[in-house]
């Protein structure tokens, strides 16, 4: 897929506020500071697209993106960030789950894992919850350049291991990274590959 145009459509804490269409939403969430902002640059090839901060937390709204006029990007909030306060992050983990239990145009949700670190209670837990309320989702590791190839993989392959011990069939996965590029062709010919199944039914 080459992306010939992305622009920003609108931020709300609202999902009755979203965009009134029927184009399909791709929604990207991870836990704080796991390179979301980066990674949706880089998929878009629009540097500054997605704001990107040194302050882990800072998307608290659901941003949608408008991509070559047939599809949006949306950016959901961050999870898992303490220094919110429990009520912050009541309110945060609502507006995540009411857009993806409620958005009918949400089509794929993808997932976002740092690949450096050994898999985490957090993550585990929502995939296990997107599992039970049947959400499609795929993972995309992020960080892949921060290791060495023979370190990245075994990371890897300890994480899928984990997650076959709860899952029968893996979810789609990518590797990724914001600073070379790596896996942009992949999940964008996946996002395309999706579109062009929903046109034809």
């Amino acid at each position: 897929m080459e992306i010939l145009s992305a622009e920003f459509i609108i931020s709300n804490a609202e999902v009755s506020q979203c965009p009134a269409s029927n184009l399909p939403e791709y929604a990207f969430i991870g836990r704080s500071n796991v390179g979301k902002s980066s990674l949706i640059n880089m998929l878009t090839n629009r540097k500054g697209l997605a704001m990107t901060s040194a302050t882990p937390g800072k998307t608290m709204l659901i941003n949608h993106f408008l991509v070559n006029n047939e599809w949006h990007l949306v950016d959901l909030p961050g999870y898992g960030f303490a220094r919110r306060g429990k009520a912050g992050q009541e309110g945060i983990r609502t507006l995540i789950e009411d857009y993806i239990l409620e958005r009918e145009q949400m089509t794929n949700l993808f997932l976002l894992i740092d690949s450096r670190l050994d898999p985490q209670k957090i993550d585990m837990e929502f995939m296990e919850w997107l599992g039970e309320n049947g959400i499609p989702f795929s993972i995309v590791f992020t960080k892949a350049d921060k290791m060495t190839s023979g370190k990245l993989k075994d990371k890897i392959n300890r994480y899928l291991n984990k997650l076959r011990e709860h899952w029968d069939n893996l979810p789609p996965y990518f590797l990724s990274s914001a600073e070379s590029k790596l896996g942009r062709v992949e999940i964008l010919n996946y996002i395309e590959g999706i579109n062009k199944s929903i046109n034809t039914k």
